[in-house]
C-alpha cells in the first residue's frame, strides 16, 4: 500500500511538473487525489517554536530529510539553494525550509551548521520524535530507520525516505511539488510561474 501511495506521488509529481499546474484545478489543470501539508508543530535551527501558521503570508518550498543524508538531501539542498539564486528577488516572496525527520541527531545547532553550507535563508525545523512524525504524516512522507549489521553503535544508521520537495501557497494551501533529480533551472522557472 505504501509502495502504491509512493508511486502515485511520484508519477502525479512528474506530470504537475511537466505542465507546471497545482492542485487547484481548473478546465486545463489536473488534479491530485492526494492532500499534502497541514498542521505541524516543530522547532527552528534557532531554537524557536514554529508552526505552520508562521510561514503564512509567503510560499513556503519545504523538503524533508536528514543532516546525515549522504547523496539525496544534500543533492536536493543544492538544487534548492541554486533555484533560490535563480530567482533572484522574487525568492522574497519564498520560505525555503527543510524539515529533519531524524530528530534523534539533528538537534537545533547540527541543523543551523548543517544548513549554512547551502544557503543563507534556508530554515531548518525540528523537534521531538512524535511532532516529527505528525509533520511527516501530514506530507506524505515516508521515513524508515534502518540499521545495518555492521552498525557501530545506536548513532550509525541511515533514514530512508522520500524525497519530495513541496511548494505551499501563502495560504498554506498545497500547490505544486518537485521530485528529486529536478535541475535548478527548471525549478526555478517554475517557482517564477508562481511567484510573478
Amino acid at each position: 500500500m505504501r509502495r502504491r501511495l509512493l508511486l502515485a506521488v511520484l508519477s502525479a509529481g512528474a506530470a504537475l511538473l511537466s505542465a507546471g499546474v497545482s492542485d487547484r484545478g481548473s478546465a486545463t489543470e489536473a488534479v491530485l487525489p492526494i492532500k499534502f501539508g497541514g498542521p505541524f508543530a516543530l522547532v527552528d535551527h534557532n531554537g524557536d517554536a514554529r508552526t505552520e501558521r508562521d510561514f503564512h503570508g509567503r510560499f513556503m518550498l519545504i523538503s524533508f530529510g536528514y543532516t546525515y543524508c549522504p547523496d539525496i538531501c544534500p543533492t536536493g539542498l543544492n538544487t534548492m539553494a541554486n533555484a533560490l539564486d535563480l530567482l533572484g528577488e522574487k525568492a522574497d516572496r519564498l520560505r525555503p525550509v527543510f524539515v529533519s525527520i531524524d530528530p534523534g541527531r539533528d538537534t537545533p545547532a547540527v541543523l543551523k551548521e548543517y544548513l549554512a553550507q547551502f544557503h543563507p535563508r534556508l530554515i531548518g525545523l525540528t523537534g521531538a520524535e512524535t511532532q516529527v512524525a505528525a509533520a511527516a504524516r501530514v506530507y506524505k512522507v515516508h521515513r524508515r530507520k534502518v540499521v545495518l549489521a555492521e552498525s557501530e553503535g545506536p548513532d550509525d544508521y541511515f533514514v530512508d525516505h522520500s524525497s519530495i520537495t513541496y511548494l505551499m501557497g501563502p495560504d498554506g494551501d498545497f500547490v505544486t511539488l518537485f521530485p528529486h533529480g529536478v535541475d535548478a533551472e527548471t525549478m526555478a522557472g517554475t517557482l517564477a510561474k508562481y511567484l510573478s
